[in-house]
């Protein structure tokens, strides 16, 4: 399997306003999809500035949202970014999605999110052998290890990260639709248990990832075969025959990796305030705003 390098960089939510005896018994832990915030605040964005795109526009979007995050009552936050868009799977399949393409706009931003998010005192996880979506994985597989958290929340629409979620315990955070994606709705989505997301994947393929599933079969029929046989693997011989191979091949791609050593203590995720280098990102933006925020968020609160 392989391993993940990290790139160099340095109240309702979250119920923050409980007890410190309380806090540990529900602790809340927050994975958030960097990039795909980045492109959903770069593109948002364009709606309104008419195709003049601002150096820092979309990296301000996500440090707001993390910042409301906080704000809303968040304590243990996480965010993964795709330091390269390229991973090990474009070896795998020739077809994989690369960074071709990305406008250099948005490009541009990658690495000033990260270096921002850190400034402000997130833990941020740059992947380059892996993706962000392992990152998330593995940042979802040890918080659910540890007995002090209540609940593990990925913040992203990544159909791929379905496969990671556990009863209402591991759940995917759809900003969009303001939903809550625990198993049983992972079930009434895609029609299997979310441990079969990437056979699911693998079958009807994932066209933003860049492979094409298996021809003649749609998402009904993947289903049905999922539910009868189980896992790819145990599928009678004939019933896949030669395209057997190709299939794992999918599955392998789709299957998201857990072990990228992200951190090994969930307290590593507590967000304890900006570092000194926050306020000169804020001046090097023109955003003075978002260091007031987080002075603000540090402030104990008065009684």
């Amino acid at each position: 399997m392989a391993k993940g390098r990290i790139a160099p960089s340095r109240r309702r939510i979250g119920d923050a306003s409980a007890s410190p005896s309380s806090q540990l018994r529900r602790m809340i832990v927050h994975v958030v999809d960097g990039t795909y915030e980045l492109y959903r605040h770069f593109y948002g964005l364009r709606r309104f500035t008419k195709g003049k795109d601002r150096p820092f526009g979309a990296v301000i979007g996500v440090l707001q949202t993390v910042l409301q995050m906080l704000e809303q009552g968040a304590t243990h936050i996480g965010v993964a970014t795709d330091h390269v868009i390229e991973s090990f799977r474009n070896e795998l399949w020739p077809g994989y999605k690369t960074g071709e393409g990305i406008e250099p706009a948005l490009f541009a931003q990658f690495d000033p999110l990260e270096k921002a998010l850190a400034a402000m005192g997130v833990a941020v996880w740059p992947m380059v052998e892996l993706e962000a979506d392992d990152a998330l994985a593995s940042a979802a597989r040890i918080a659910s290890e540890d007995s002090s958290v209540e609940k593990v929340c990925i913040w992203t629409v990544d159909k791929d990260l379905a496969q990671c979620v556990r009863g209402d315990r591991v759940v995917q955070m759809d900003r969009r639709a303001n939903a809550m994606i625990d198993a049983e709705a992972v079930r009434r989505k895609f029609g299997v248990e979310p441990a079969l997301i990437p056979d699911f994947l693998a079958l009807v393929g994932d066209a933003a990832d860049g492979y094409p599933g298996i021809p003649g079969i749609g998402r009904v029929t993947a289903a049905q075969l999922l539910n009868r046989h189980g896992s790819i693997e145990r599928f009678p011989p004939a019933l896949l025959g030669e395209r057997r191979d190709l299939a794992l091949l999918f599955k392998n791609l789709a299957t998201l990796r857990t072990d990228a050593p992200l951190f090994r203590k969930v307290e590593e995720l507590r967000w304890r305030g900006p570092a000194r280098g926050f306020a000169a990102w804020t001046k090097r933006m023109d955003a003075p705003r978002l260091l007031e925020r987080c002075l603000k968020l540090q402030r104990p609160e008065p009684g």
